[in-house]
């Protein structure tokens, strides 16, 4: 069975409905950076997940080729997760997609090496005739966090962000957002294969005490 980052780290990946405070470890990640309205048809971000998904699936077949990864394991290729802000905006206004700036990412298991990244980008680029040079190796270390499972269309997050902002001030915590700790969200459905109203979001939060 090919480990699965889902199922291994179900803490993080898989909260129930209702908020809960965690505290996320650093992980390492493929990362496009960019801005503009994430919707838009052949639009930097759509162009970024192509990017990400390209070197993701050549680290995950690279043990098939040439290049061997030290300490390599099969694994299944996890979610795609993004991080969000607008300037001078405090949370998220959903309003107004055009101003987002985002941080769109895909975890890294901890075997692979920046050297091994380099090889997969440049080899991405090679196979799939795609400019990868936008990719690059992302850590984050999020710490302490709030985070609930959004079930529907993204325009309604605003509801369950309202649950979790109520959750924090009765627990004695607050947001912590700020230029480095992000709203960031995990996507565990296919948009093009399901209903927006079963859409499956984790949200997160960074957090601190009151």
């Amino acid at each position: 069975m090919a480990f699965d980052f889902k199922k291994e780290y179900k803490e993080f990946y898989m909260p129930k409905n209702k908020p809960e405070i965690v505290t996320v470890p650093v992980a390492n990640y493929i990362a496009v950076r960019g801005k503009g309205n994430p919707n838009e048809d052949g639009g930097a971000y759509q162009k970024a997940i192509s990017v990400l998904y390209a070197v993701a699936y050549t680290l995950k077949m690279s043990y098939k080729t040439d290049h061997k990864i030290e300490g390599f394991f099969e694994y299944v290729v996890p979610p795609l997760e993004g991080f969000w802000w607008q300037e001078n905006v405090s949370g998220i206004d959903y309003s107004n997609k055009d101003t987002f700036h985002w941080i769109s990412v895909i975890r890294l298991p901890d075997f692979i090496s920046k050297p091994d990244f380099d090889w997969a980008v440049e080899t991405a680029a090679k196979k799939k005739k795609l400019d990868c040079s936008s990719a690059e190796f992302f850590t984050m270390e999020e710490g302490l966090c709030v985070q609930i499972m959004h079930i529907g269309a993204f325009d309604n997050e605003p509801e369950t962000v309202a649950l979790m902002d109520s959750y924090l001030a009765a627990n004695g915590y607050e947001n912590d957002l700020t230029a480095t700790r992000l709203h960031h969200e995990i996507y565990l459905s296919d948009a093009r294969r399901v209903a927006p109203e079963k859409w499956k979001t984790v949200i997160r939060h960074p957090i601190k005490r009151a």
